[in-house]
C-alpha cells in the first residue's frame, strides 16, 4: 500500500471514529476538520489547519470559518464526555487513572480571555497561562495510554470555583462513565487535600496518593502525622531497581518498604499507609484504599503503580511537542477549551484508535515507517506515530470526509452528573 492508499484509509478512520460524535452536522465537520489538521500540521493554530485543509477558497475565508467554530459554546464538554466513552471499555478494576495537573504558559499573550499566572512547571517561574487538567488510562507496569481528558480552566474565569472543584470535575466526569469499582485514582503529592481525600471517599473511588507528610492520620488508635507513622513503621522488604541517569549509564536503588493500617479523621474506611526508603532522604509516604497484607507482591503492586504514574509525565509532554499546546492562539476562553478537546481527539485517535482494529496495524506501520528520525523510533513511540501521521498526509489534495451516520440534534441533553455533588 502507497502513501497516497495510507492517507485516504486515514481520512476513512477518522470519519469512523468521530462518525458518532454526538453533535450537530456543521459541529461534527468543525471536530473532523481539526482532527484532520492537528494531525497533518500537528499544530493547535487555526492558520495551520487552515492550510493543511487545502480549500479552492482564500485561506482567510477557511480560517475564519474555523474559528467561528472553534468559538461554539459546549463542544469541549461534549467531546470530553465522547473520549471518555471510547476509553471506558478499556478500563478495568486495576486500570491506573492518572490525574496530572500542569499547565500551559503565554508568556507574551496580552488579549486572550481570561489569562491567569500559573506556574511553570519546566522552568520553575510564575508566568501568563492556563491550567490543565489531564487524566489518563494505564495497566500497572504497562505501556498503551488512553486519554481519558485534557480540561482547561483559569482561576480568572467567571465560572471558576476552586482548583479542587476543577481536579474533582474530571474526575466525576470519567467516572460516572467507566463505571462504579472501576480503576485506581493515582496522584503525585499535589493530591495530599483533605478536599479530595473526602470526595473520593464519598464516591468510593479507590485512590494511591503520595502525602507530602504533614497529614493527620489515625494509627493504632492515636492520631499523628503521617511522617511520625512512617519513622517508625518496620520495613521488612527489600527490592533492587535500576534507574537510567541523565549520562544514560545506570545506577542500582535499594528499596525497603513497609505499611501501617491508618484512617482519615473522621473516616472509618481503612486506608493503609505504604512507606517506602530508598528514593531519598525523606521516605516516600503513599496512602492508598488497596488493602495491604503481609505479602511482597502486594506491597510492590502498589509501589510499581505509583512508579507508573512517573512514567506518564511523557504523555503530557507529547502532547504539548506534538501538537504545539502552547502554541494555541485562539483569543476567548470557550474556543481555548475548545481546541483542548480538539487535542484530545487527535492523542485519543493516534494513541489509541489507530491501533484498535486488526486491519489498521498496518497504519501503524507506514506511520512508523514514514517518520524520518534521525536515531530510529523511541521507546515512546506515539511521538513517531504522530509524525508518521503527519508525513502521510503532507501535500496531500484537499480531504474529502465522508459520514455515514446520520447527525444529532445539538439539543440533546447531557448525561446526569451522578458525582456531581461531591464536588466543592
Amino acid at each position: 500500500m502507497n502513501l497516497a492508499q495510507t492517507a485516504l484509509r486515514l481520512r476513512e478512520q477518522m470519519c469512523s471514529f468521530l462518525g458518532n460524535l454526538p453533535v450537530c452536522k456543521t459541529a461534527r465537520r468543525f471536530a473532523m476538520e481539526a482532527l484532520y489538521g492537528i494531525q497533518q500540521s500537528q499544530s493547535l493554530m487555526l492558520s495551520r489547519i487552515a492550510r493543511a485543509l487545502n480549500e479552492p477558497i482564500a485561506l482567510i475565508k477557511t480560517e475564519n470559518r474555523l474559528s467561528r467554530q472553534a468559538a461554539r459554546k459546549g463542544l469541549a464538554e461534549t467531546v470530553g464526555d465522547f473520549v471518555i466513552n471510547q476509553g471506558a471499555s478499556r478500563i478495568g478494576a486495576q486500570t491506573l487513572l492518572v490525574i496530572d495537573p500542569s499547565d500551559i504558559t503565554k508568556p507574551y499573550a496580552e488579549k486572550m480571555e481570561y489569562l491567569a499566572r500559573v506556574r511553570d512547571g519546566s522552568a520553575g517561574e510564575i508566568s501568563n497561562g492556563y491550567w490543565l487538567c489531564q487524566v489518563v488510562g494505564v495497566e500497572c507496569g504497562g505501556h498503551e495510554i488512553v486519554p481519558l481528558a485534557n480540561r482547561l480552566w483559569s482561576q480568572k474565569a467567571p465560572d471558576f470555583r476552586s482548583e479542587n472543584a476543577q481536579i474533582l470535575s474530571c474526575v466525576s466526569a470519567v467516572a460516572r462513565r467507566v463505571g462504579q469499582g472501576k480503576g485506581i485514582w493515582v496522584m503525585d503529592r499535589g493530591g495530599d487535600r483533605m478536599n479530595l481525600f473526602r470526595a473520593f471517599l464519598r464516591m468510593r473511588l479507590n485512590f494511591i496518593m503520595r502525602l507530602v507528610g504533614t497529614r493527620d492520620l489515625i494509627c493504632q488508635g492515636r492520631k499523628r502525622l503521617a511522617v511520625e507513622i512512617a519513622a517508625d513503621c518496620p520495613l521488612p522488604y527489600a527490592e533492587t531497581i535500576w534507574r537510567e541517569k541523565e549520562d544514560g549509564t545506570e545506577k542500582a536503588i535499594k528499596l525497603e518498604f513497609g505499611y501501617r493500617e491508618v484512617r482519615l479523621p473522621g473516616f472509618e474506611r481503612p486506608l493503609w499507609l505504604l512507606v517506602v526508603k530508598g528514593f531519598g532522604e525523606k521516605p516516600l509516604m503513599i496512602l492508598t484504599t488497596v488493602a495491604l497484607r503481609k505479602k511482597r507482591d502486594v506491597l510492590w503492586w502498589v509501589i510499581e503503580a505509583y512508579l507508573t504514574r512517573w512514567r506518564i509525565e511523557e504523555t503530557l509532554r507529547f502532547a504539548k511537542q506534538s501538537y504545539e499546546l502552547e502554541d494555541v492562539r485562539v483569543l476567548s476562553y470557550q474556543s481555548l477549551k475548545n481546541m483542548m478537546a480538539m487535542a484530545l481527539l487527535a492523542m485519543y485517535f493516534s494513541m489509541v484508535f489507530l491501533g484498535q482494529q486488526t486491519k489498521l496495524a498496518i497504519l501503524c506501520h507506514h506511520a512508523l515507517k514514514a517518520a524520518k528520525r534521525l536515531f530510529g523510533i523511541p521507546d515512546f513511540r506515539y511521538y513517531a506515530i504522530a509524525d508518521g501521521i503527519r508525513a502521510i498526509l503532507a501535500g496531500r489534495q484537499r480531504p474529502v470526509f465522508d459520514f455515514t451516520s446520520p447527525p444529532i440534534n445539538d439539543s440533546e441533553p447531557d448525561m446526569l452528573d451522578l458525582y456531581g455533588s461531591w464536588i466543592t
